[in-house]
Formats: structure tokens, C-alpha cells, sequence
């Protein structure tokens, strides 16, 4: 299992976007499963990926929360019980890995 968390630089939600997907594997029982940091640096390298925004979160390859790629440095927002925010909680990270693990 492969969890890739894509962002830009200097994103305010990297760090949260992180804090739960770890927490989300760990609920999981998944603590092993490391989650790699990967920084999209220009237009080209979000082409090239499954980039939909910062933070965007990959497991083996495949965004968690489908959405059309971005092609450009670009903020992601995502719909939660609160209303908007930049990241997915943990309880949407566990909902959409177990979705994903079927």
C-alpha cells in the first residue's frame, strides 16, 4: 500500500491533510504504512500527476476524493460536516481508504 499526500509549497493544509491521513491509518490498523510528502513544484509536474489540488491525497496511485485533475498550483477544498475546508478529516480519509480497499 502506497499513501502519497501531493502538494504545493507552502500549503497552510499540508500538515493537517497529513495529521489525519496518519491518523486515519493508524485507526486502520495500518501505522506501518508510511505517508510520503510529495511537493508539486510547477504546471507541468500537476499534469503529469493525479493532482487535484493541494492537498491531494493517493492511495496506490488513485486520489481518495475523485475530482477532475488541476493543471496548475492550486488550493483544494473539500465538502465536511463543518461546512468547507482544506483538507478531508480523518473520518473521511478511514471512509474513503476502506472504500478504496474493496
Amino acid at each position: 500500500m502506497k499513501v502519497e499526500l501531493l502538494h504545493i509549497v507552502d500549503c497552510p493544509n499540508t500538515a493537517i491533510a497529513e495529521a489525519n491521513a496518519r491518523a486515519a491509518l493508524d485507526a486502520l490498523g495500518l501505522g506501518a504504512v508510511p505517508v510520503e510528502l510529495v511537493t508539486i513544484r510547477t504546471e507541468a509536474e500537476a499534469a503529469s500527476t493525479q493532482f487535484g489540488g493541494s492537498p491531494t491525497i493517493l492511495l496506490d496511485d488513485v486520489d481518495l476524493f475523485p475530482t477532475a485533475p488541476v493543471r496548475s498550483l492550486a488550493c483544494r477544498v473539500y465538502a465536511t460536516e463543518s461546512g468547507y475546508a482544506g483538507a478531508p478529516t480523518q473520518e473521511q480519509i478511514e471512509a474513503a481508504m476502506r472504500g478504496a480497499s474493496r
